[in-house]
């Protein structure tokens, strides 16, 4: 018998629709040669639908988020889609984040063979690190709730001890299973009060793991040593705000936005994205970069306990990068299209 799934799939808007199905197509492909039955249901979400109905997604569309056993989601967005206050309204953090309690936003920035960085040359052992991204406070916690008055606005930042420790508990047990098995704690510990709990927290936590190695570094710190010596790091985790900014970072090292998968992770519910955005420009023209979303499938292969069929995703699009049947142009799109990259993948597998 196969073993069974229920997958709530949101295409979302602008290339979302094109990278997700170009990455339900790997998908078939897998569970038919690892014996999964992955039952994808498709639900409406995004700037789009709030254009349509006034809301990002339907109170019955984060019901089967949470009942499902995960959740692949495409880039939403659209810059001209505002809600009242200003900020813009067709984004599902703000909602599946906390909806799902999915607290750690799982980053990998990973240097794949036969992709062009301009830091290949300093990057000797390689680019292969994970940002774990407090994802459910921080900064973004303000998101619609600053007080506003016509002089000025005033966001706040919130950090728990509780919201804390179980993302810094995370990076510690993801690095235990990698080799390096090192964490680095990226704060503004010097500055802000927050970011002192943070880094206390951190420490006691530390103390309770003497096999894996723990530092720190000041955000401003770990900016510049992203770029000067990328090779060195395996983990690190943050707050969320700052974690946002280092990943985009480290994406630029690593070939861009395209080639970043994420996975919004709590206790009991998880949903995978790419980390890029709609890139509404390049919507209809076949030439999005579709391994972002196609790394993500392999994160919530992992979720689902299928390790096996995520590591040949990822052992697919290694070969197909290294042997160039899959490039990337300096915007980074794919010369390729679309369509015809998830196809390469496939023939990897």
């Amino acid at each position: 018998m196969a073993r069974d799934y229920r997958v709530v799939v949101i295409p979302g808007d602008g290339i979302g629709p094109e990278v997700t199905d170009a990455t339900l197509a790997v998908l078939a492909a897998v569970q038919d040669h690892d014996n999964i039955a992955l039952r994808f249901e498709t639900h409406r979400a995004g700037a789009a639908h709030y254009h349509d109905t006034g809301r990002a997604m339907d109170d019955a569309t984060l019901a089967a988020c949470r009942d499902a056993d995960g959740v692949l989601k495409g880039p939403v967005g659209d810059p001209a889609v505002r809600a009242p206050d200003g900020i813009e309204a067709g984004t599902l953090g703000g909602v599946l984040r906390p909806g799902l309690d999915a607290y750690a936003n799982i980053r990998p920035i990973r240097l794949y063979p036969g992709v062009s960085s301009a830091l290949r040359d300093v990057a000797a052992d390689g680019i292969d690190y994970v940002i774990v991204r407090e994802n459910t406070e921080g900064l973004y916690a303000s998101r619609g709730k600053g007080a506003v008055t016509p002089e000025g606005v005033t966001d706040f930042m919130t950090m728990s001890r509780a919201g804390i420790d179980r993302v810094v508990r995370k990076a510690f047990a993801l690095a235990a299973s990698r080799a390096t098995a090192r964490v680095t704690c990226v704060d503004k510990a010097n500055v802000l009060r927050g970011f002192a709990l943070f880094r206390e927290i951190f420490d006691a936590c530390a103390a309770q793991h003497p096999d894996i190695a723990a530092d720190h570094l000041y955000a401003d710190a770990a900016a510049a040593a992203l770029v000067e010596r990328p090779g060195t790091f395996d983990v690190l985790v943050t707050e969320n705000f700052v974690g946002d900014i280092l990943s985009d970072l480290g994406a630029a090292t690593v070939g861009g936005l395209g080639m970043c998968p994420s996975g919004n992770i709590g206790d009991d519910a998880a949903y995978f994205e790419p980390i890029h955005g709609s890139a509404l420009g390049l919507a209809g023209h076949d030439s999005a970069n579709p391994l972002a979303t196609i790394l993500s499938a392999a994160m919530l292969l992992d979720w689902l306990d299928e390790p096996a069929a995520a590591t040949r995703i990822r052992s697919a699009v290694e070969r197909t990068l290294a042997r160039g049947a899959i490039t990337l142009a300096p915007n980074g799109t794919t010369p390729q299209g679309t369509q015809a990259a998830a196809q390469a993948v496939i023939a990897a597998l």
